[in-house]
């Protein structure tokens, strides 16, 4: 999962970017004179804040798409494999009642 995980963080771009660097490329910025020390950290609380929805979004998309897969393959669910478990515990109760002299 981790590898699906970040081929998708590659097409993010910066919105997908660690805080780390998203502080170097705004200290980059900073250096050059093209914004101010304060507007920088409006810019990192920013993009930071972009990079965590896109990745919530991604999260939920992945998720969903899983979950579609998943049900279109028609495999059973935990709960339907418990629940057969338990009929076939009290079949075998029953069948075991039955043999008895």
């Amino acid at each position: 999962m981790d590898l699906l995980k970040n081929v998708f963080s590659l097409g993010l771009g910066a919105a997908a970017a660690t805080k780390e660097q998203i502080e170097k490329a705004v200290d980059s910025l900073v250096k050059k004179g093209d914004i101010s020390k304060e507007d920088s950290k409006v810019l990192v609380k920013q993009w930071v804040e972009k990079g965590e929805q896109a990745q919530k979004q991604l999260d939920e998309s992945v998720k969903l798409k899983v979950t579609q897969a998943l049900n279109n393959l028609n495999l059973a669910t935990k709960e339907e494999v418990r629940e057969l478990e338990r009929r076939i515990v009290i079949l075998e109760q029953q069948n075991q009642h039955t043999q008895q002299p």
